[in-house]
């Protein structure tokens, strides 16, 4: 019995490939469905995170410009002394889906921003410029808080697209041919048997007519 790969040339063997081939199909269809599935939501979601980046970008330019007369005006040293004490913010967070992809929520969050007063310095202290540089950090890391979810979202609904596409490759250029290949080789091999006992038949036959010929 011939074999190739370690797979016997058999009907059976036949039989057992093109089921295999069927389910690969059946496979790389439902991979396509989830791959349009997660291009859709990924395409959904792409619009508001790219509008909050460049939201983000701005307010980042106008936090930085802000922090040039601050500098200027109290240094160094007195930017650091008014961020004593450090903040620790807190957040909750609730494990969320989507298009089947977990991710999370926030459900609650200490708010960033804060008035003067709630930064718990002096006015004549602190100057105008580095109130409004503060005003300006806060409301940046707000944006920043708030897109988070949103980013970690997008970038998993990317990892998994680029995962289910690796898979529908694998399957429909490699596994698929490779089957498909087997195959054919199969049937080939038996057909090329069926055609070489047709012709042993055939040769039987002849030998068996002439042997009675011969009796006669």
């Amino acid at each position: 019995m011939t074999r190739i790969g370690g797979v016997p040339q058999t009907r059976i063997s036949l039989l057992r490939a093109v089921r295999r081939l069927e389910r690969v199909r059946k496979a790389a269809e439902l991979l396509r469905r989830k791959r349009e599935a997660l291009v859709t939501e990924f395409f959904r979601h792409a619009r508001p995170v790219a509008e909050a980046r460049a939201v983000i970008a701005g307010q980042s330019h106008a936090a930085y410009d802000a922090l040039v007369p601050a500098f200027s005006v109290h240094g160094e040293a007195g930017l650091r002394a008014m961020t004593w004490p450090v903040r620790d913010p807190r957040v909750d967070i609730r494990p969320d889906k989507v298009g089947g992809i977990p991710t999370s929520e926030i459900v609650a969050a200490l708010p960033t921003r804060r008035t003067l007063g709630a930064r718990g310095t002096a006015p004549d202290l602190t100057g105008t410029s580095a109130a409004t540089a503060a005003s300006e950090f806060e409301e940046m890391a707000q944006l920043l808080l708030e897109s988070a979810p949103r980013e970690i979202m997008i970038r998993r609904l990317a990892e998994e697209l680029a995962r289910t596409s690796r898979q529908v490759n694998i399957l429909e250029k490699r596994t698929a041919p490779s089957l498909e290949g087997e195959i054919g080789f199969i049937q080939r091999t038996l057909d090329e048997r069926e055609r070489e006992e047709h012709v042993r038949l055939r040769l039987l036959q002849t030998k068996k007519a002439r042997a009675r010929l011969i009796d006669r």
